[in-house]
Formats: C-alpha cells, sequence, structure tokens
C-alpha cells in the first residue's frame, strides 16, 4: 500500500476507538460470523471439526464461540493442508520455500508472506498471511506503535521524517521483523536493522551514523541501548520507544521512559496474529484489539480467534500466554478488553566477559532455532564469566553424537558471529529439562551461574551417578 494509502486506512481503523463498548461488540460479533461461515465453507478441516461438534451450516452463523473446537499447534502442523483455504499452497511447499530462499520480506509467489514461529525445538510451524490479511494486520501494528497519538499528531510525526531502529532477531522470517519493515515502508519513513546476534561496537557505529529517533525492539535490546546512551557512546533524541516480543516490566519501562524522554508502548504480538495490543498506561493495562480478534483466557493459556486472515483461519487456538482478562475502565477512553498478567516468555540474557573486561551478551532468541533430528528440548546455563553449558533432552533412541556435533557447530557459528570466539561451551544429555519450580514454565536461558539450582538439577549437571533418569553425559568442548 502507498502511504497515502496507509493513512487513509488507519484513521479508519482509528474510528474503532471512539465506539461504544456495544458498537465494538457488534462490529466483533460480524467479523466472527464472517470468518466462522468462511472456514466452514473454504477449509476441509474446519467443516469436520465443526460438524463433529454438532455445528452445521445454520448454527455455525449462531452459536456461541465457546462450543466451538479448539486447535492447539500440534493440530496446526499435522493439519496444516486441510486448514487453509488457499489451493495453491502446501506445508511442504513453505517448507521447501523458508529452507531455500532469503529469509527476507519477498511474498511466495508474488502473494503470500509467511511467518515461522520460533519455538525452542522441533519443527517450526508456518503462518500464512494473504495480501489482504497482511494489509489489515500491518495497520494494526502501526495504530499500536503510534498508540495515543491523533491523526494530526500522526501527521505531524511523519512530516517530520521518522528514522527506525528495529533491535530484536532479523535473520529469519520473524514476524515482527517482517511486518516493522512493511509497516516502516508504508509509512514512508527509514530503516535500519540492528540484530541481537550483532556485537555492540557494531551497534555503536550504525547508531552514530543512522541516529534513530524511533526505537523498536525487544526490551531487553532496548535496554542495552539505552545504557550506551548512558554512558555517552551514543546520543540520540528519541520520540518514541515501541517494546515488543518480551514481557516489559513496569521498573523497565520507567527506566527506559527515564532515558529516553519519551513514552514506551508495550507492544503485544503472536506469530499467529501480529498485532494483538498495546498499553501506554500500566495502570490501565494492555488494551487488547477486539477489532481485529477474540481473546478468551483459560486455565492452560489463551485461546485465540483471529478475525482478519481468512487464508489460514484460526479459530480458538491456543497461546501458552497466561493472562486475566477485564472490560474497559468506566473512565477509559477505549472500548477495548484490559489484559492483565504475563504476556510471553521473559528470558535472561547471557553476558560475557574477557580477560580485558570487555562485556558482550548473547541474547536468548538468538539460540532458541536449534532444529535437530532428536534433540527434543535444551537449555543454556551460565557457568562463568566466560562459560555456559547447553542441558540437552533427547529421544530415546536419538544419535547423540550427531546431536552433540550438529549443536556444537551451531553454537560455535553464534559465537563466532557475535565475536564470543573466547567463550568456552560443552553439551551435557540429561534426562528432562525441568520447568521453574516458581512459574512452572521451561526456561531457555539461565544466567545467574551457582544460583537456582535444585538438588536434583544439580545432580545431573556435577555428578557421575543416575538419577531418577538422568543420564549425565558431560562432553566439553572448548571454543578457541
Amino acid at each position: 500500500m502507498n502511504t497515502i494509502k496507509v493513512l487513509q486506512e488507519l484513521a479508519a481503523l482509528k474510528q474503532n476507538e471512539k465506539k461504544s463498548s456495544a458498537q465494538l461488540h457488534g462490529l466483533q460479533e460480524k467479523k466472527l460470523r464472517a470468518i466462522l461461515t468462511y472456514a466452514y465453507g473454504h477449509s476441509q478441516y474446519y467443516k469436520d471439526a465443526f460438524e463433529a461438534a454438532g455445528l452445521t451450516a445454520e448454527t455455525v452463523r449462531t452459536a456461541h464461540l465457546s462450543v466451538f473446537p479448539t486447535l492447539d499447534k500440534t493440530t496446526l502442523l499435522e493439519q496444516f493442508d486441510s486448514l487453509i483455504t488457499v489451493p495453491d499452497v502446501t506445508q511442504e511447499e513453505l517448507r521447501r520455500f523458508d529452507a531455500e530462499e532469503a529469509a527476507d520480506r519477498k511474498p511466495y509467489k508474488g502473494k503470500y508472506h509467511v511467518v515461522h514461529s520460533s519455538g525452542s525445538t522441533g519443527t517450526p510451524g508456518y503462518f500464512l498471511y494473504d495480501t489482504a490479511a497482511w494489509n489489515s494486520m500491518l495497520l494494526g501494528i502501526i495504530r499500536g506503535a503510534l498508540w495515543d497519538m491523533s491523526m494530526p499528531q500522526i501527521l505531524a510525526l511523519l512530516a517530520r521524517g521518522p528514522r527506525i531502529a528495529y533491535i530484536a532477531a532479523t535473520d529469519g522470517r520473524y514476524g515482527g521483523a517482517m511486518a516493522v519493515g512493511d509497516g516502516i515502508d508504508g509509512v514512508g519513513a527509514k530503516q535500519m536493522y540492528l540484530d541481537i546476534k550483532t556485537p555492540l561496537a557494531e551497534w555503536v557505529r550504525q547508531l552514530r551514523t543512522f541516529r534513530p529517533n524511533i526505537i523498536i525492539g525487544y526490551p531487553s535490546a532496548i535496554k542495552i541501548l539505552a545504557e550506551l546512551v548512558e554512558r555517552g557512546e551514543v546520543d540520540l533524541k528519541v520520540v518514541r520507544v515501541i517494546s515488543c516480543g518480551e514481557p516489559l516490566g513496569n521498573s523497565l519501562r520507567k527506566y527506559l521512559e527515564d532515558v529516553f524522554q519519551t513514552r514506551t508502548v508495550n507492544f503485544y504480538g503472536a506469530s499467529e496474529s501480529l498485532a494483538l495490543g498495546a498499553e501506554t498506561d500500566p495502570a490501565e493495562g494492555m488494551l487488547l484489539f477486539d477489532d481485529m480478534n477474540i481473546i478468551e483466557a483459560g486455565e492452560d493459556g489463551i485461546y485465540l480467534t483471529c478475525l482478519y486472515n481468512f487464508a489460514q483461519p484460526l479459530i480458538r487456538y491456543r497461546l501458552s500466554d497466561r493472562l486475566a482478562l477485564h472490560p474497559p475502565k468506566t473512565d477509559s477512553k477505549y472500548p477495548f478488553t484490559r489484559a492483565v498478567g504475563l504476556l510471553g516468555r521473559n528470558e535472561d540474557l547471557l553476558w560475557f566477559e574477557d580477560v580485558a573486561g570487555n562485556r558482550e551478551f548473547l541474547h536468548p532468541l538468538a539460540v532458541e532455532g536449534f532444529c535437530i533430528d532428536g534433540l527434543l528440548d535444551y537449555q543454556f546455563r551460565q557457568t562463568g564469566q566466560d562459560a555456559f553449558e547447553m542441558l540437552a533432552e533427547t529421544a530415546e533412541n536419538a544419535d547423540r553424537d550427531m546431536i552433540q556435533a550438529e549443536m556444537l557447530r551451531q553454537m560455535k557459528e553464534i559465537l563466532r558471529e557475535k565475536g564470543l570466539n573466547y567463550v568456552q561451551f560443552y553439551v551435557q544429555f540429561v534426562g528432562q529439562i525441568l520447568p521453574d519450580p516458581q512459574t512452572g514454565k521451561k526456561k531457555l536461558v539461565i544466567a545467574k551461574y551457582g544460583e537456582g539450582r535444585t538438588h536434583r538439577e544439580r545432580d545431573s549437571v556435577a555428578g557421575p551417578r543416575t538419577l531418577q533418569g538422568v543420564f549425565p553425559e558431560r562432553r566439553v568442548y572448548s571454543n578457541p
């Protein structure tokens, strides 16, 4: 879309912010029936699933959403080809496209935008957006990034010439990187990408040259940028900060706003629907885009129904995020549902220091892309200022020698790109990667070495004994 069309459609979308709760619910219901009836009529998977639940073509138009079947990632992977509604795409074709084509923003077959999930192990899932769905999503992202701004304020900002830096994982078909890039193009702004695997010295060089005035990225990465600004290594005049991809705590938000002297937008999205909500006032909470999605809260996560993607309908799709939903506050100027709770996964950074005292970080999303046959799960644990271990959980009959060699090869390349050749690391096979006892979730990275290990975990790492199926098998690798 050209800039004028983007701004026209953005102005139309922002009109939903002025609706009453009843009007917004009516719009949401209308969109829901459209996606449900379309899925029933064009997706073999949904037709079969709806009928198995006792739904017919008539009741699909009236039945409450809660009676429709749910969907999880496993089923999506298994039923991908029968779930999507476009006839000229298969999951196998997308895998070849992902493997063989450069990870740029070029659409598949010139009309499909392909986003892969960033799960830590296993085969990645693919989320397909046709042109109409992608453009709808981009408008939602632009609205969220410029949340709390009127159209005259947005036009004034664009007239000043935005220079936008995106700091995140940028070397794959990550939805955030692709959508931010297309959204920036849509409003005619200049942009630069800073990958989390790029050494800090290169960050400083590029930032000094480009001098961005809008920052978008992972809050943990933006925090590092703020520290560079505090130390005087980079001098920036920033008018807006948009945090995405990780949870943003109140203390970190305050720190970012103090350093950059501007408002921070906490943006919420997922590969399944890249525009879910935005937050600028922690007291009000995250405001969900009810005009684009329906989110239901459950005991095992949330259930997403995307209201704009007809190419790959996602109806009551389970996400592991946990949050509580509340109606709008009586004094709120917005009619949107408020979400409270942990949104997504919050991981530690791995910080290392060489003998000269130089510090460098390794971001968890730079090391979560391992996909190796037989590798079920893995975890990174820092063991010193220049060392870490990789715990690996494998299938019963997996080829551990092959897995070890591939993990070490991939990790060595990641460290080389980051300038961390001095870091020592090794792989250790364990029977099971245990969840955090406080949160019940498995952490990809445990950065504080020597702290927080349970008795069972210490035994599984340190000794030659076998404990409840944990078979420690340390294999040390020095990274020259």
